[in-house]
């Protein structure tokens, strides 16, 4: 078993626009770098009737999202882990989503590549702002993607670690492709 060690970053921000200029920097980071596939991304937008909705994403096309079309990773996954009702883009439940199943597949990864204590503080520093910004990233990058979260309120790192073979076989599997 491979096992890939990332860095998971949680920022909380009082405005969608403002985790979304920092979603563009970490963006142009990676891509400046070379290593444009090498993260994934998602946008969260806490609304007013309490609900979690990802507003944007990047998925790292070369692991989990390259297999499955339209694009899990595990910075959604990880979303998902955090707020199992969250609200993909035009306001689909993840649940009930065709992809839900691959889609629980990388959110039981990203969970389980954490501690408990870690994924209840990384959702608590959500719950503490009007939006969020999750990147999951390679560990070498990781000063340079905390720095592109300047406009966050704030910033938790927590280590998550992940077989992303083991992830594409599952999320291959739960979407009836053969594995």
């Amino acid at each position: 078993m491979a096992v890939d060690t990332f860095l998971a970053y949680v920022g909380v921000y009082s405005s969608v626009d403002d985790a979304e200029a920092d979603y563009d920097f970490v963006k142009d980071l990676h891509r400046k770098a070379g290593l444009i596939d090498a993260y994934d991304a998602a946008v969260v937008e806490r609304r007013a009737d309490g609900k979690t909705r990802i507003v944007k994403r990047h998925e790292t096309p070369t692991r989990v999202g390259g297999v499955l079309g339209g694009g899990v990773g595990l910075a959604t996954g990880l979303v998902v882990a955090l707020f199992p009702f969250a609200a993909i883009g035009g306001g689909l439940l993840a649940a009930t989503t065709g992809g839900g199943a691959v889609l629980g597949a990388v959110a039981g990864h990203a969970a389980a590549g954490m501690s408990r204590h870690d994924l209840k503080e990384l959702g608590e520093r959500l719950d503490e702002g009007q939006a969020g910004l999750v990147v999951v990233a390679v560990a070498d990058m990781g000063a340079k993607v905390e720095e592109a979260m300047r406009r966050a309120g704030k910033v938790e790192a927590k280590q998550l670690k992940a077989d992303t073979a083991e992830i594409e076989q599952d999320a291959k599997a739960a979407d009836g492709a053969p594995a």
